[in-house]
């Protein structure tokens, strides 16, 4: 380190000194000409003028003249006067001038101390990416030897393939010969079955005729059979006339004998005919066995013939595979080489980019006495402040909301429809407007009344050319909260005919214009679905209710909400000490598809209490309540998760004056406001930390009372109508929404244990 000044100017005097006393070394000029000549006339001092002058012998004309010897020291003191009064002078503006350099040489030590540590972080992130890069290149080469292995060993199996096949076609030659031979001796197998066959008809032919002639010769004998009865019956008569028919019997017996004689050759001839009827039945039988075995063999055959034709097709489909799977391999192992060499160039691009920031880096150390590369680097560091004032900008906006969700404040979102053909006037002006500052850009509300602006801040804005898409977005993160574990609550609030239902539900049968609740089932069963590789199970339970003129209505019951079991029919709300509600005898349905659930909301949607006021013609007259109780274990870590997703559409805040309501839906106005009022009055008790919160003052608040003094991640989006009718409306629902965001509640917490298993998850 450089010494202090006073030490620099002593040093410097003695310097001087020195040259005076005719030192070694020389003079400096330093500083303009005229700051030297401004005392002594204009003349300057160099080293030989100094010596000369200290060398001087004074030698008067006449060395006895006094005068002349006084006049010659006078004027050789003036000169030495006036060297010495050159040389303070000069003095002075070294140590300036030294002074100034003092202050550059600190400014220049600090920049540079500034340059190193800048190049040391440099220096140590370059050498994280040179480590992250060897691993990224250790890796490659081990999947690269990985690769070549595999190659080698596919190689080997295409080796080992192709000997196959080259065997497979050798042995396919004699395969082949046999098959032909077999085709052959098939064919003569088929002559000789068709020969067998014509033998076979030609069998049964007279085989047929055989058992005709058999026939009559029975035929024949029953009627011998019966001749011979007769003639017993005759012979006994004859032998009881045999007095007197002596003559007559001789001739009968011998009649008789003559056909005992016929009836003998018949018998004689019914036994050859029957030995050769047998006989032509053995050969008939020898035949069918031959046929048999004729056709055995030939079935032997085909089947031999058709596992040649499954092991010659079955070779040829493996070839094929083979070849398919050996291209493939080659065409993989080809991608595989390209990506290799493309992340080679990468990593040598890379280590080019390292040696020339090393060489920059030597650049700046060495040469940071050069002003321009000063002023670049100190450009380049502006440039990175700025950047860096930028993310810490959004960093601190970020940790802001954190800090706002941690104190435990219900965030709220606006939403500002479009304005529909009845709101058009074209005699008043713009009753909303959005801020474009930077500071409330998309998070500002400004609204005209009676040439006042009111202006609110909320968590989001949205525009009325904002979609249920970019609205979804920003509430993703929310409703995935619930399969986290947590309760999370959203609702809408606004007056009648602001867009609420719309927002929450949507149109029906438009894909791109769904509400919050059929995108929010999507995306929990998506979500649901990619966390099961995760090793996570989750039963998903669905509820849906209405409260109407202070009367909840179960709207997944079998009986329809206007019969009278469903009218007399009491739902007690509870909410036990873990925070959680339930509604006694309420219907709950297990759900596995965002279908299941779209079918319920829409008969949920046909049972709800709807009516036409001056306002809206389909006017929701009752605070619809969706709740989804999601139950998630992890069978790895046997951790359990307890969430709960509550979707409510409030019915519509409105003026008796506007909305011309009268008998049935006076009273239903009257409801809605009183249950709105008693919203507002909770709203207005949390905010001002009151000991006692009037949540039983109606059936919505103490359903809400989880949500809103619990543990629950709440989210309030309030629809506002832009047309200048309703300016007064819109402003209160801006009032209210102002202090629902300044609500301070309890910090969510997730539901999560540790225990066994349950039966319903162990099987799947």
């Amino acid at each position: 380190m450089v010494g202090p000044a006073n030490g620099g100017r002593t040093v410097t005097s003695r310097q001087v000194l020195s040259v005076v006393n005719g030192g070694q070394d020389p003079i400096i000029r330093v500083g303009p000409a005229s700051i030297a000549s401004s005392d002594c006339g204009g003349i300057e001092f160099t080293r030989e003028d100094v010596e000369a002058l200290l060398s001087e012998r004074i030698k008067p004309k006449n060395k006895f003249s006094l005068k002349e010897k006084c006049d010659a020291m006078a004027d050789y003191i003036k000169r030495l006067k006036m060297c010495i009064k050159w040389f303070q002078e000069l003095e002075a503006d070294l140590l300036l001038e030294q002074d100034k350099h003092w202050k550059m040489l600190e400014t220049a030590e600090k920049k540079c101390n500034d340059i190193e540590m800048v190049m040391g972080q440099k220096e140590e992130e370059l050498n994280s990416i040179i480590v992250a890069l060897r691993k990224n290149y250790t890796a490659l080469q081990e999947k690269l030897a990985k690769e070549e292995s595999d190659k080698l060993a596919a190689m080997v199996s295409l080796n080992k393939e192709k000997d196959a096949r080259l065997s497979v076609e050798r042995s396919q030659a004699p395969i082949k010969e046999e098959l032909e031979r077999a085709q052959r001796e098939s064919s003569s197998a088929n002559q000789k079955i068709l020969s067998l066959n014509d033998m076979y008809k030609r069998l049964q032919e007279y085989n047929t005729s055989l058992q005709q002639y058999n026939s009559k010769l029975q035929a024949e004998l029953n009627q011998t059979n019966e001749i011979l009865k007769n003639v017993e019956k005759e012979k006994v008569a004859v032998l009881e006339n045999l007095s007197n028919l002596r003559g007559y019997c001789t001739s009968l017996q011998d009649q008789l004998t003559a056909t005992k004689e016929s009836n003998d050759e018949a018998m004689k001839l019914k036994d050859a005919l029957a030995s050769e009827v047998g006989c032509l039945r053995l050969d008939l039988q020898q035949v069918r066995d031959e046929r048999d075995r004729q056709l055995s063999h030939v079935q032997e055959l085909s089947a031999e013939v058709l596992k040649y034709k499954e092991l010659t097709g079955k070779s040829a489909d493996e070839l094929g595979n083979l070849t398919t799977k050996s291209n493939e391999l080659e065409a993989r192992c080809a991608s595989q080489s390209d990506q290799i060499k493309k992340l080679q160039e990468k990593l040598d691009a890379a280590e080019n980019k390292l040696a020339m920031s090393d060489v920059s880096a030597f650049e700046i150390r060495t040469g940071y006495e050069e002003q321009k590369r000063v002023n670049s680097e100190l450009q380049f560091r502006l440039d990175e402040a700025e950047l860096k004032l930028v993310e810490g900008e959004a960093l601190r906006k970020k940790l802001h909301n954190t800090i706002l969700e941690l104190k435990g404040n219900i965030r709220v979102f606006c939403r500002v429809r479009p304005l529909l053909l009845d709101d058009a006037a074209d005699n008043e002006p713009k009753a909303v407007s959005f801020p474009t500052t930077t500071e409330n850009l998309g998070r500002g509300i400004e609204l005209l009344q009676h040439g006042q602006k009111h202006s609110f801040v909320f968590d989001k804005v949205f525009v009325p050319e904002s979609s249920q898409e970019e609205v979804f977005v920003e509430v993703s993160q929310l409703v995935q909260s619930a399969l986290d574990g947590y309760k999370v609550c959203i609702f809408a609030y606004g007056q009648t005919g602001s867009g609420k239902t719309h927002t929450m539900m949507g149109t029906s049968g438009n894909d791109d214009d769904k509400g919050l609740i059929p995108r929010s089932l999507e995306q929990i069963f998506e979500s649901r679905q990619t966390l099961q590789n995760q090793g996570w199970k989750y039963e998903m339970q669905v509820s849906m209710l209405e409260i109407y003129n202070e009367t909840i209505r179960d709207l997944l019951t079998i009986n329809r909400p206007g019969s009278t079991e469903a009218r007399t029919k009491q739902y007690v709300i509870k909410h036990d000490a873990n925070g959680n509600t339930h509604v006694s005898d309420l219907t709950v349905v297990d759900v596995r598809s965002s279908r299941e659930v779209s079918f319920l909301l829409n008969r949920a949607a046909q049972s709800r209490s709807v009516g036409m006021t001056q306002m809206n013609e389909q006017s929701s007259r009752s605070h619809f309540v969706f709740t989804m109780r999601i139950t998630g274990v992890n069978e790895s870590t046997e951790q359990q998760v307890h969430g709960v997703l509550n979707l409510i559409d409030l019915a519509g805040s409105e003026r008796l004056s506007k909305s011309g309501s009268t008998g049935d839906r006076l009273k239903e106005t009257q409801a809605i406001n009183k249950s709105l009022s008693s919203l507002s009055d909770v709203i207005f008790a949390l905010a001002k930390k009151e000991e006692h919160v009037p949540f039983r003052n109606s059936k919505l608040t103490y359903l809400l009372q989880p949500c809103l003094g619990g543990d629950s991640k709440t989210l309030m989006v309030v629809n506002v109508s832009p047309a200048p009718s309703s300016i007064n409306e819109s402003l209160c629902s801006l009032r209210f929404a102002a202090r629902v965001n300044a609500c301070e509640i309890g910090t969510p917490r997730r539901q999560t244990s540790v225990k066994q298993l349950d039966a319903r998850f162990s099987h799947g």
